[in-house]
């Protein structure tokens, strides 16, 4: 028994002598043929000169090249003249001149490099490459092809497992449809995703991006970009925290601290969630959206619940800008609210729905619609439709009133001057001594009336056009009852002061249709009302 387990144990010892012999003759850098070979001093080290067709192969690898110098004792060879290394039949890579060094199982290649594999080439002066974890690394520039793409980087590394490619300084990528710059950034030559850190611009055929941090499927042309990021059209710049764009739909969305800002007539829309939507121009912000823009040389603030813009596609498709609900507006010489409002930016036209409101200095303007015309970014005209009612607070607190169907005010430098009244006008008149002392109220019924104001926007006189029925009430004989026109409200507390802009609202997110069913109409034309009043100025 005994001498059994001494024989199994020489047997199991000497196998195991065998594998290793075997796996060290793998490990080794063997030669494989050479057309003649010579020894020689070369540095200081005896080596082994093979001169013509010389070939060596360690497991997975072999080199080929004019010439080899191989250090007697070690693992390592010098290569000369059209050298080519082969890994596993997969990676190659030409060059002038390669040092191998077989104990690390590295190589370090010079002179117009080549390195392929089934996906991409790259060409670079010079490369290090190691076996065991098959990555590329260059320092002296490189350019990278595969069939989509052309990269470029002054520093790169490339890992041949998992495809990536690590690029530094200078990068950039050249396409058909896009280029790209960028400082750092990596690609996957095998899914064809871009993924960058830092600052990065991308610049296509229908608009550019920017970001400093996401990714770019260069295949499917979609970003997914973060920190600062926007996309510039012909139209827009729309920029958030976080951007998504399909360029091939045509669609991008953006959150957080959203800004979109119309090029053509430099409106801005700042709001929480954006959407855009580059086939129709529209885009739509919400999440507590404001816009700004200039006029009369201060800041014009208007928020709601939502914006929409839509931008012309045609030259008889008006630019629009669609604000509902719960619309506010702010600027320092004018306020209003309504429900829902539109702005005909191409013939500077604001419509104003369901209960608008209006504020100026002490005067309040009342319709069931208003229609206000700018020119040159100013008031010039104001229509009023139904319902129409102008009332102003004086000195003392009493509340000057007119009303009618329907008003037209003219605008001078921003400043009303004129106000014609058409059909079953009313109006009261508190008349004053100084700014003090009342003298008593004038009260007069006409179909048709015209207002004019002065300089300060106070009302100067009112002329009855057809059969008037005027009267004059002294102090002591008016009464509460006559102080107002039937349906007068001061509506003061609604009035929106600047932070009203700027407070949040609740965002409600739904899922958006590729084009909104209500902006493929164009907004409904001024009213001939508007034309007949204008004509009597």
């Amino acid at each position: 028994m005994k001498f059994t387990k001494i024989l199994f144990s020489l047997v199991f010892t000497l196998m195991s002598f065998a594998v290793l012999g075997q796996q060290a003759k793998q490990d080794r850098v063997e030669l494989q043929g050479a057309d003649s070979l010579k020894g020689g001093i070369f540095n200081g080290q005896r080596i082994t000169k093979l001169l013509g067709n010389v070939r060596f192969k360690q497991q997975d690898t072999f080199l080929f090249a004019d010439s080899v110098y191989k250090y007697d004792g070690t693992e390592m060879l010098e290569a000369f003249g059209n050298v080519r290394i082969n890994q596993a039949d997969t990676v190659t890579m030409t060059g002038h001149r390669a040092t191998y060094d077989g104990d690390k199982r590295t190589a370090r290649m010079t002179g117009d490099v080549v390195m392929k594999d089934p996906r991409m080439t790259l060409t670079t002066p010079s490369l290090d490459y190691d076996l065991t974890t098959r990555t590329a690394v260059y320092t002296e520039g490189g350019t990278i092809v595969d069939p989509e793409n052309r990269l470029q980087s002054r520093r790169g590394t490339y890992d041949t497992n998992t495809k990536m490619f690590t690029f530094q300084r200078d990068v950039k990528v050249f396409s058909q449809d896009y280029d790209i710059t960028a400082e750092n950034m990596r690609y996957n030559s095998e899914t064809k995703i871009v993924y960058f850190q830092g600052p990065t611009f991308i610049k296509g055929k229908q608009g550019d991006l920017y970001a400093e941090e996401g990714t770019y499927d260069t295949i499917r042309r979609i970003s997914d970009f973060g920190k600062n990021a926007y996309i510039l059209t012909p139209e827009y710049r729309l920029g958030g925290e976080k951007l998504f764009y399909d360029e091939g739909r045509g669609y991008g969305y953006a959150q957080r601290n959203v800004t979109m800002r119309s090029l053509k007539d430099d409106v801005t829309i700042r709001g929480q969630v954006g959407r855009y939507w580059r086939d129709t121009g529209v885009a739509k912000v919400y999440g507590s959206p404001r816009m700004e823009t200039l006029m009369e040389g201060d800041t014009l603030f208007l928020a709601a619940d939502t914006l929409i813009s839509r931008e012309s596609k045609t030259p008889d498709m008006p630019s629009m800008l669609y604000a509902y609900h719960g619309v506010k507006i702010y600027k320092a010489d004018l306020q209003g609210k309504c429900d829902s409002l539109s702005y005909n930016r191409t013939d500077s036209i604001m419509h104003m729905n369901r209960k608008p409101v209006l504020w100026s200095d002490n005067s309040q303007i009342v319709s069931d619609t208003i229609h206000i015309h700018l020119r040159n970014k100013t008031i010039d005209r104001m229509y009023m439709f139904s319902n129409a009612f102008i009332s102003s607070e004086d000195s003392i607190q009493n509340f000057n009133q007119v009303k009618g169907r329907d008003m037209v005010a003219f605008f001078q430098e921003g400043k009303i001057r004129r106000v014609n009244v058409e059909g079953n006008g009313e109006s009261l008149y508190f008349v004053l001594e100084g700014d003090t002392l009342l003298s008593g109220l004038n009260k007069a019924i006409c179909s048709n009336m015209v207002l004019k104001f002065s300089e300060e926007n106070k009302l100067n006189t009112i002329s009855f056009l057809v059969s008037p029925d005027a009267s004059f009430i002294p102090p002591h004989e008016l009464k509460e009852p006559d102080r107002t026109l039937e349906g007068f409200e001061w509506l003061e507390e609604q009035r929106p002061e600047r932070k009203d802009i700027f407070l949040q609202r609740v965002p409600v997110v739904q899922p958006e249709p590729v084009q909104p069913a209500a902006l493929q109409k164009n907004p409904e034309a001024p009213p001939v009302k508007a034309k007949k009043a204008a004509r009597q100025e």
